[in-house]
């Protein structure tokens, strides 16, 4: 046992009087290694299960008869819940304790698991989004900033590589793993809209008890700094650095929006394939090739990820819209797999910069910023598709959007660029 003192940093970056902090850990390299990975399976658990939706919007459009942008308000729902999240939880874990928001976070998600099971309906369905999204707006963060947590005190002395491949892989990983079970499980098993969610409630409490083992990295405080809302701020190392990683945040997740939300309609309507393992597939795709590529760039500088991310997410996008124009599959499946590629690599290099650089009494509140950012992006674009697909062809408001895309991530540039010369 030791103790320490330190001064704690709230929400907005102000500190509070000194506190005496008790360290109730005893260190065990062992615990912290296993730890780390318990908190990954249960981040890509939660990531996957919140995606399971994607390729089954058009079983529940088929079955209740509601129209595109429907779908798009159902996931406008759960990222509402997320944002939400965010705001009032996502930063709590730096002084509640990461073990206890991860749970909470975890029980929300067996909730809506148990709601897609017990009635699949319309109304359900928006309910149990909202729900999903208000615990995936805890978990986020706070399973980044514990997996940093238990990296660090593993193995103190070494690069941030390994956190910043599992992290990203477990987050994006997850957004894909979860559409390609719950696409072949929909093909080729009884009932399609419960069996997803049940296998995903079994793995969700498999999770709880994951992370009740894991050891937990945030010290007990005898006064706890008064609470208020995260809302995004700039107050974390350095504030260009901090609003060049939002702003690629945004773009990164503006994409994976669009896989999430409406990709299965394209797949069936635009390039006439209506197998649900198919659609699920082509959402793996994209987000595996998004993991695989975190993975293969952890060497590189940020500077350097962040140029290969702006380049392929720049030219996926464009081939996309060609593959959908010339109704092609395998152009829009290989211009998916580029723009993951793209927009994988920009996210990771966005959770590095904000995670380095932000203090360990913060870090939660840093990245809760950066969700929070990017889950606009996760919800503005895809919300806005499904609004212009009311007016004009799918094929037309993926071509708008693909515009108003690539003129972001030239900001995106530009913003970098600027920085880089500050």
């Amino acid at each position: 046992m030791s103790t320490r003192t330190y001064t704690p940093v709230d929400a907005t970056g102000a500190t509070n009087a000194p506190t005496r902090t008790t360290l109730t850990h005893t260190p065990s390299p062992a615990r912290d290694h296993a730890g780390f990975w318990f908190i990954a399976f249960a981040f890509l658990t939660s990531m996957a299960f919140c995606a399971v939706p994607a390729p089954l919007y058009s079983l529940y459009q088929d079955r209740d008869g509601f129209s595109t942008f429907m779908i798009t308000i159902i996931f406008a729902a759960y990222a509402l819940g997320v944002m939400i999240s965010l705001v009032l939880a996502g930063h709590v874990s730096d002084w509640a304790g990461r073990k206890k928001i991860l749970i909470l976070s975890l029980v929300l998600e067996v909730v809506a698991a148990a709601m897609f099971i017990a009635a699949p309906s319309l109304s359900v369905l928006l309910l149990a989004r909202f729900i999903s999204g208000l615990g995936m707006g805890m978990l986020t963060a706070t399973a980044t900033a514990h997996l940093h947590d238990l990296h660090k005190r593993h193995r103190p002395h070494a690069s941030s590589q390994r956190f910043e491949i599992v992290s990203t892989a477990a987050n994006i990983g997850g957004l894909g793993v979860g559409p390609l079970v719950a696409g072949f499980l929909a093909q080729y098993v009884d009932a399609p809209l419960r069996t997803p969610y049940i296998v995903f409630l079994v793995l969700l409490v498999l999770s709880i008890v994951a992370v009740a083992l894991a050891p937990e990295t945030v010290d007990k405080n005898v006064v706890r700094p008064a609470y208020r809302p995260q809302f995004p701020s700039a107050n974390h190392g350095d504030p260009r650095r901090y609003v060049a990683a939002m702003a690629a945040g945004f773009a990164s997740f503006a994409v994976f929006g669009v896989f999430t939300s409406v990709a299965s309609n394209f797949v069936s309507g635009v390039l006439n394939q209506p197998s649900k393992a198919i659609a699920g597939l082509v959402v793996f795709a994209v987000f595996g090739s998004a993991a695989v590529a975190q993975t293969l760039t952890g060497r590189m500088s940020q500077g350097a990820k962040q140029a290969l991310g702006l380049l392929a997410q720049a030219i996926g996008l464009f081939a996309l819209t060609v593959g959908m124009h010339l109704a092609s599959m395998p152009v829009f499946l290989i211009a998916g797999i580029v723009t993951g590629i793209g927009a994988g690599v920009l996210f990771k290099s966005a959770v590095g910069t904000v995670a380095s650089q932000a203090v360990p009494a913060s870090r939660g509140a840093a990245l809760a910023g950066l969700f929070l950012v990017s889950y606009l992006g996760l919800s503005l674009p895809a919300l806005g598709l499904g609004v212009v697909t009311q007016y004009v062809s799918s094929v037309t408001a993926m071509t708008w959007l693909t515009g108003i895309l690539l003129v972001l991530l030239a900001t995106v540039a530009v913003l970098s660029r600027n920085r880089a010369k500050a």
